[in-house]
């Protein structure tokens, strides 16, 4: 397969992504732009730019959705492949992962809101269930997010040797459990219930409170400690 250049041709340096990034930086490129960065090269016929502009129209432009589209849909796009598929697939995380940090880190986790601000940008549009455990200092600040599991949430999985470790290792004020659910509702099930219970007992004997258990659904979530279920 022949690879060409990022720009279509007839485009000026000035007009192609990577020279654009370099003299204007990355937040004056489109979408499409940034994309066709990350893609790399073309094919002969179908520059980076214009396989951008095809991937993004497949997910009505929307880079949420793109990063909902499994890596085999993607590689299916003419001219793209499972490699640069791939590469989208990390590039997202990655800035799901950031926006995640950054909550986190703008304000202390002190009410239920603080959380699922902090936790929803990475787990809101997770395909399969995380549970992870904030781990809290005395002024509600997060420490370490911590997380336990991945896949179904069962009592049998999360066990509190797993949750409490890092909280005793860091020495930890509190901690709060949070989970996501796939389905977009943060009605918690039968063993979200069962898990909370026995984590909360254990902390209780451990002196390390548990001060919520968050569930994060799309767009919203349920405060185990706002619904006086602890």
């Amino acid at each position: 397969m022949t690879v060409l250049s990022l720009a279509p041709q007839g485009l000026s340096p000035t007009d192609r992504p990577r020279e654009r990034l370099r003299a204007l930086g990355a937040r004056a490129l489109s979408a499409p732009e940034l994309l066709a960065l990350v893609i790399g090269a073309g094919t002969r016929g179908r520059p980076a730019l214009a396989l951008a502009h095809d991937v993004l129209s497949r997910a009505d432009g929307s880079l949420r959705r793109l990063g909902d589209r499994p890596v085999a849909a993607l590689a299916a796009v003419p001219g793209l492949g499972a490699t640069r598929a791939v590469a989208i697939h990390a590039a997202l995380e990655l800035g799901r992962r950031l926006s995640g940090e950054a909550s986190a880190e703008a304000l202390p986790l002190r009410a239920p809101r603080d959380v699922w601000r902090a936790f929803a940008p990475s787990l809101e549009d997770m395909p399969v269930e995380e549970f992870h455990v904030a781990i809290l200092d005395a002024q509600h600040r997060l420490e370490r997010d911590v997380c336990v599991t991945r896949g179904i949430l069962n009592s049998s999985l999360v066990h509190p040797r797993e949750v409490f470790r890092e909280a005793i290792a860091e020495r930890a004020a509190a901690i709060i459990l949070v989970h996501n659910h796939p389905s977009g509702d943060p009605t918690p099930s039968a063993d979200d219930r069962a898990v909370t219970e026995q984590l909360v007992a254990a902390g209780r004997l451990l002196d390390i409170p548990v001060h919520d258990h968050v569930i994060i659904g799309r767009g919203r979530y349920l405060s185990f400690a706002e619904m006086g279920m602890l």
